[in-house]
């Protein structure tokens, strides 16, 4: 399986990292390895001092797919979940002022967590979730799915176009505005309408 994710699928975190509006989805990848194994600590790895968090919807495709149209992007997913794209910043933004690839920020190990997962059918419109993160019981990021720039079933249409999507693919949709770093013995959690969908420590 792999880990799909959207860059810049809302407009105030592009304007926060000061970004250019892409007029496409930004698409990279992250290695199954970068999954957080449940119960487990994540630990700030020690080639970087800027560890973010970005908290995002998540998708689970339930079965393969390729070029996918719009229209039928809702038959490949049953399931709705929550995440943090781990990133460390500082190594991100040396990579891309040398215009290399980020993978070594976005793909070490640990840097994907992994929620709990709930039917979609739970949820009025997958288009319309409220979500966010708490950094030490403070809300730090805030979002909501219909502020994204391309919505769920348009991703997996564009991913599909590149990326045989198979079943057990997760596909990160994209962070809001709030991105911040971790220090050691912060607690995170996420939720999803109101519902807690993970909680971890930093080490």
């Amino acid at each position: 399986m792999k880990l799909i994710c959207i860059g810049r699928n809302y407009a105030a975190h592009i304007d926060e990292l000061k970004n250019e509006r892409p007029t496409e989805p930004v698409v990279f990848i992250k290695p199954d390895s970068a999954i957080l194994p449940k119960e487990q600590d994540f630990y700030i790895p020690e080639f970087s001092k800027d560890v973010h968090y970005e908290v995002e919807v998540l998708v689970k495709i339930k079965k393969v797919g390729k070029h996918i149209a719009k229209e039928f992007a809702h038959k490949y997913y049953d399931e709705i979940g929550l995440g943090i794209d781990f990133t460390a910043r500082d190594l991100q933004s040396q990579l891309k002022a040398k215009g290399l690839p980020w993978e070594k920020a976005k793909g070490f190990d640990g840097a994907a967590v992994v929620g709990k997962w709930k039917p979609k059918s739970m949820y009025e419109s997958v288009d319309n979730l409220n979500f966010s993160l708490k950094k030490n019981g403070e809300t730090v990021q805030e979002g909501n799915t219909s502020l994204m720039l391309w919505k769920i079933d348009e991703l997996i249409a564009h991913v599909s176009t590149y990326f045989m999507l198979k079943k057990g693919d997760i596909l990160f949709t994209g962070t809001p505005a709030g991105v911040g770093k971790v220090d050691p013995n912060d607690y995170l959690s996420g939720m999803l309408e109101g519902e807690q969908f993970f909680e971890i420590m930093v080490k």
